[in-house]
């Protein structure tokens, strides 16, 4: 097993990590939106295989008991978020599947429409609204296919990299003790 990719960030205190405006206690609070989006950015830069270890280097020391929870509020806050991005697949898939019933049965009552319009008349009028009905018909089914084809793929791997800093080794580097003998 080869060893985690890891990412080293210098800060000052581990206020800076956590949003300062988030009430919630400690383990449950939200990183701060620049960490976040830094820590997010490095772990897409990084090979898709292999795990994440984050070390974060604190000039000033926080009190024993956030530092023991640091790496365990990181990893919960991404498992969230990670969370969240399933929950917004799971509501564009069934986005989808709605679109793809109402686009068949708009597209059916179309080619439907069309079919009558061509017993009807052979006259350019009647032509042109037949081919605008099939084209409307079709038309309906570019929602469904974009969510199939395209739309999917994009949250799916942000909820990758989600778990994968969900599951990060997360480590503290604290300054020496001050004031005490050597």
């Amino acid at each position: 097993m080869s060893p985690p990719l890891e990412m080293k960030v210098q800060l000052r205190d581990l206020a800076q990590l956590f949003n300062s405006m988030d009430p919630s206690p400690f383990h449950d609070r939200d990183l701060d939106a620049a960490a976040e989006a830094f820590i997010v950015g490095w772990a897409r830069e990084m090979p898709a295989r292999g795990e994440l270890a984050l070390t974060i280097a604190l000039t000033n020391r926080p009190p024993d008991a956030k530092a023991e929870d640091v790496g365990e509020a990181v990893r919960h806050y991404f498992a969230r978020r990670a969370e969240m991005k399933q929950r917004d697949l799971q509501k564009l898939l069934r986005q989808g599947r709605t679109s793809l019933l109402v686009g068949l049965i708009f597209l059916t009552s179309c080619l439907l429409a069309s079919e009558v319009l061509q017993t009807l008349s052979q006259r350019a009028f009647m032509t042109v609204l037949k081919e605008s009905l099939m084209i409307g018909g079709w038309v309906a089914m570019w929602r469904p296919l974009e969510i199939y084809l395209y739309d999917w793929w994009p949250i799916r791997a942000e909820r990758l990299v989600l778990e994968r800093l969900a599951r990060m080794q997360v480590r503290l580097e604290l300054p020496p003790v001050s004031g005490r003998a050597a």
